[in-house]
């Protein structure tokens, strides 16, 4: 009888705590398979050559490139527009909460957070469809 293995969904997490992101893994490991990288910028390294994630977990508060720029960044990435991104994150205000919302993150959950929220948080955000970034059709007579 053959068995189909389920694959893990990736998840890109985005911290530049060590201590976060094995906590992270350590938290999800039986779930999915987690990437952890502790910069903006090896994440958007990262994704400049691999495209095979599923969530990226981004920190927002981060030495150089914080989350909001990395955030931006990636999504100026043309082969991932479509990867939910979401804000794990101390910081607590509304005011943040808001801009994460307008940006277009797919979640913002506040640190310290359980195990079994981050689990829920997340099977909610991967049960969404993905969104697609819609560009204008031009019409051939404007040109």
């Amino acid at each position: 009888m053959a068995f189909l293995l389920k694959k893990k969904k990736k998840i890109l997490a985005v911290d530049d705590s060590e201590i976060d992101l094995d906590m992270l893994e350590a938290l999800l490991q039986d779930k999915y398979t987690v990437l952890p990288t502790k910069s903006g910028k090896d994440a958007l390294d990262y994704l400049l050559h691999f495209s095979n994630v599923d969530l990226i977990l981004l920190d927002l508060i981060m030495p150089e490139m914080d989350g909001w720029e990395t955030f931006s960044r990636i999504k100026d990435l043309c082969n991932i527009t479509d990867v939910p991104i979401a804000f794990l994150t101390s910081v607590h205000g509304e005011k943040e909460q808001n801009r994460a919302k307008e940006i277009g993150a797919a979640d913002y959950i506040f640190k310290p957070f359980t195990g079994e929220e981050l689990i829920n948080r997340i099977e909610i955000i991967l049960k969404k469809p993905p969104v697609k970034n819609v560009y204008p059709v031009l019409n051939s007579d404007h040109f």
